[in-house]
């Protein structure tokens, strides 16, 4: 992404163009800290989409860094730090907010222990990714991703917003969740990297077809396919799993 600091390998001028990438990572931060203040007013539906635009963005800021050569050390530190705070702060505020306000002293605890499993995360996700570590395979994740964990640990959110139930889970019960999410983030569990998905040629149409018509879901019965996604998932994680540690 890119910088303000020039270097010999880097021109001492910018385009407007190659600074696309580090504003997206600005709007994605803005977007994570404005979803926190409607979560303060209950507008919650609102709150989880600006999430959900914040993860769209930090899905395409590296992109586009990429395409634009303009990725620099500043860039990536933006990133990992609109990173926490939109997937690992912001998400369980909102859960805070929407049902365990009112709850003891363990429904903040489990706030607490999302957001330092969600940084933790992030430290040993850069770590991995600046050593030079030729055994590492890259299609798989250590780990539940950052924005993966958000999506699972707002699941809760989706079915009530679904079925128009409201918070519908035990205190104890959604923070046990929040927890059991927060771990599986630094677990060594093995998940799968989208990033280095292949699809063949054969495939293709079929692969685009089924994404527009996932893009129409989503659109049309959002919190549901969401839900179902974060289902989905789960099923996806628990089915590679032994999977991965045949072929390890």
């Amino acid at each position: 992404m890119a910088s303000e600091d020039p270097t010999p390998s880097t021109p001492e001028k910018l385009t407007l163009i190659q600074l696309l990438p580090n504003l997206m990572t600005i709007a994605a931060i803005c977007a994570g800290l404005t979803a926190i203040r409607y979560g303060l007013y209950r507008s919650y539906e609102t709150a989880v989409l600006l999430i959900l635009l914040a993860a769209l963005l930090d899905g395409l800021d590296g992109r586009l860094a990429r395409a634009l050569k303009s990725e620099s050390k500043m860039g990536g530190e933006l990133d990992s730090l609109a990173d926490f705070l939109n997937f690992g702060v912001a998400p369980v505020l909102l859960l805070y907010t929407w049902a365990l306000a009112d709850s003891r002293s363990f429904g903040w605890l489990a706030v607490l222990a999302f957001a330092v499993c969600a940084v933790l995360r992030l430290a040993r996700f850069n770590v991995q990714r600046k050593s030079e570590d030729k055994e590492h395979d890259n299609r798989f994740f250590t780990g539940v991703p950052s924005p993966a964990g958000a999506m699972l640990v707002m699941l809760p959110m989706f079915l009530s917003f679904a079925f128009a139930t409201g918070p519908f889970l035990p205190d104890l019960v959604l923070a046990a969740w929040i927890v059991l999410v927060g771990l599986s983030m630094i677990s060594r569990i093995p998940t799968w990297s989208f990033k280095t998905t292949k699809v063949p040629r054969k495939q293709v149409k079929y692969f685009l077809v089924g994404v527009v018509c996932g893009g129409a879901a989503i659109i049309t019965w959002t919190w549901a396919s969401l839900a179902a996604l974060c289902v989905a998932y789960i099923v996806a994680v628990v089915i590679m799993l032994p999977r991965r540690r045949r072929s390890s």
